[in-house]
């Protein structure tokens, strides 16, 4: 989906992970744009905005106007990206130009709505298996998500990706047969340890070994001890 947001780049000489850290130092980042006729341009760019564009409704699926001194505005989007594990900070990103005549392929998110009849009424559980459907349109024309209605799905029932209602602009990618989500019934011995309290051994778990009985002659009142027993 294209934005009406512009942010600034700078282009760069040197690479490497003394470049980048003063990049980072001085609160900039290491990025890299493709496509056009010069091939793989070296750039910097803010780590914040980009950070907030990856943060809305659209993600990565944006599509905005990158700045690059010489060169002027070319839409873009964001194709890759990498985070500090520990400070969960953007630490790089790849970019991509974009022609908005030409058609792409990308993968939107798939929100389920409601609370599925199988669940409410019969006791079911609600999986969601697929979250994201590829599709091929114009960049104008990318939706933020596709929003699927699961409020009538009983046990034992399901919702393929072939029913997403899309527009004709949009091109089905992935296999129209998968499964989105499906109610399913809860297992026998889940339901009965539900019932009556008592847990059930995880599958895999050994058997208690039941107590051994001694054998022998049960010892008489005021402790008196058995015979032994002759050879």
């Amino acid at each position: 989906m294209k934005k009406e947001i512009t942010i600034t780049a700078e282009s760069r000489d040197s690479r490497g992970k003394n470049e980048a850290r003063r990049l980072r130092a001085k609160g900039s980042m290491p990025a890299v744009l493709y496509g056009g006729p010069s091939g793989p341009t070296p750039v910097a760019v803010s780590p914040k905005e980009l950070t907030r564009i990856l943060n809305s409704k659209t993600g990565h699926n944006t599509i905005f106007n990158l700045s690059l001194s010489g060169a002027g505005d070319t839409p873009v989007m964001i194709v890759d990206w990498q985070y500090d594990p520990i400070k969960d900070s953007l630490l790089h990103v790849d970019l991509k130009r974009i022609d908005l005549t030409h058609r792409i392929t990308v993968k939107v998110p798939i929100v389920t709505q409601g609370e599925p009849k199988g669940v409410k009424i019969q006791g079911g559980i609600h999986e969601i298996v697929t979250r994201e459907v590829e599709i091929e349109c114009l960049p104008t024309d990318i939706p933020e998500q596709f929003v699927v209605d699961v409020s009538e799905l009983m046990i034992g029932q399901n919702i393929r990706i072939g029913q997403i209602q899309m527009g004709d602009s949009i091109r089905l990618v992935s296999q129209p047969d998968t499964v989105i989500s499906h109610v399913v019934a809860l297992r026998a011995e889940e339901t009965t340890a539900a019932e009556t309290g008592v847990e059930t051994a995880p599958a895999g778990t050994p058997a208690a070994e039941p107590e051994v009985i001694k054998k022998g002659k049960k010892e008489e009142e005021g402790g008196t001890e058995a015979a032994p027993k002759k050879k």
